[in-house]
């Protein structure tokens, strides 16, 4: 088919004006292109320049779908991560109450893997320690507690709420620091107390300040719902029976059950009773009485409702007086100190029998603390790291301390308590 004359586009053959071709054709040229353009219904069956413009706009309508749902997979996958955050395995657990905006919640970034300080190696454990003024997890990381020095005790706080660092006594009192789970300067919470003593699940603190008592509930890294009561000169918080608070009575007054819930000031003292180490879960608490003919300290099973009154008891092995030990937290088994300064597992559901206690290696020297599989950990008189695995003792094996990693001449860590809730 032949192409006429008229066939004005871009197909032709060659040009249909001579060259060369002056400003003033080029412009009425362009403006007669425009004019038919505007003129024009629809674009021409053969238009390139509007058919790349077509595939640029669909290319910017797929890249803008493609943005779109890149966010929406972002921030699905921040949900999921803020709510594995929440609780262990992505179970939501209970939310941690933040009042009055307290410093380290605000804007502040999650936790990151930290490096060892310079020249120390991660200490590693079932739990998390502290070692001088550094806290390291059994995770393996290691966070410098910047405030913090000479730690007496510290027990993890639940749902991911940080942890409660107590220092040992000094001539201005006791501390007590909150340490922020999210890597913030720890915060003092308490300051210049005459005792200070957390419950097990890490939700309680009660401390002795001036001629008082005093008690609160721990809430993002807030001391709230206090309580107060008047108490003897030299009485201190020792420990926790459920909601009840344990109290040492000045001298060999024995230990008494305060109430807080109730009001009121705490009820009459047991003097039989010497030490506690915790509480069993259907209430009872574990404690050494003085019992028989001469007079002897045996471990007992008390009853918190009545006066911290004896209901089982068992003899036979001198045992220390020094209130140091723990209880697990199902109840089965009290780790404490021999007289002769060796530990001793107590086997708490064969009480009073002969099989009941079995020598379980080196004295322990602090705190006592059960990891969730059920061993005990405690830091002897050396700084060495001593692992309690009933099982293994009742087999005959002697448990022997460890040296860990990182940890100075002269430094004994802290084995940090784990929450039971």
């Amino acid at each position: 088919m032949t192409r006429t004359p008229e066939s004005c586009d871009n197909r032709t053959g060659g040009p249909e004006r001579p060259f060369p071709v002056t400003e003033d054709e080029l412009e009425r040229a362009l403006r007669q292109t425009l004019a038919g353009r505007v003129a024009t219904p629809r674009p021409l069956a053969a238009d390139p320049a509007g058919a790349v413009l077509r595939r640029a706009r669909r290319t910017g309508r797929r890249r803008t779908l493609t943005g779109l749902a890149l966010a929406g997979v972002a921030t699905v996958l921040v949900t999921t991560g803020m709510a594995q955050l929440g609780g262990p395995g992505g179970q939501g657990g209970t939310p941690t109450v933040v009042l009055g905006d307290p410093r380290g919640f605000s804007a502040s970034p999650l936790p990151t893997a930290s490096t060892p300080a310079p020249g120390k190696g991660p200490v590693r454990a079932e739990l998390d320690l502290i070692v001088g003024s550094s806290l390291d997890t059994s995770g393996g990381e290691r966070r410098e507690l910047t405030g913090v020095s000479a730690v007496d005790r510290a027990q993890r706080v639940p749902d991911y709420g940080g942890w409660l660092v107590t220092s040992a006594v000094t001539p201005a009192g006791r501390t007590l620091w909150w340490v922020p789970p999210n890597g913030s300067a720890p915060q003092v919470l308490l300051a210049g107390a005459d005792a200070v003593v957390v419950s097990p699940d890490g939700r309680q603190v009660a401390w002795r300040d001036g001629p008082y008592l005093q008690a609160a509930a721990v809430v993002g890294g807030q001391l709230l719902a206090f309580s107060r009561a008047a108490a003897p000169a030299g009485a201190t918080p020792v420990g926790f029976a459920g909601d009840a608070i344990l109290v040492r009575q000045p001298e060999r007054g024995g230990v008494s059950v305060w109430r807080r819930a109730e009001g009121g000031v705490p009820g009459a003292a047991n003097p039989d009773v010497l030490a506690v180490y915790g509480a069993l879960p259907d209430g009872r608490v574990v404690g050494l009485v003085s019992t028989g003919t001469p007079r002897q300290p045996c471990v007992g099973l008390l009853d918190p409702a009545h006066g911290l009154t004896p209901v089982r008891t068992g003899c036979g092995t001198a045992l220390a007086t020094d209130g140091l030990g723990g209880v697990s937290a199902d109840g089965r088994w009290l780790l404490l100190n021999t007289a002769r300064r060796s530990a001793l597992l107590v086997d708490l559901a064969n009480l009073g029998t002969a099989a009941a206690t079995h020598p379980a290696g080196p004295a322990v020297a602090g705190a006592v603390a059960w990891t969730r599989s059920g061993a005990a950990l405690h830091v002897d008189a050396t700084g060495g790291l001593v692992r309690v695995r009933p099982e293994q003792v009742l087999a005959g094996e002697r448990p022997t301390a460890s040296a860990l990693d990182g940890v100075a001449p002269g430094e004994r860590p802290v084995v940090v308590g784990d929450t039971r809730s």
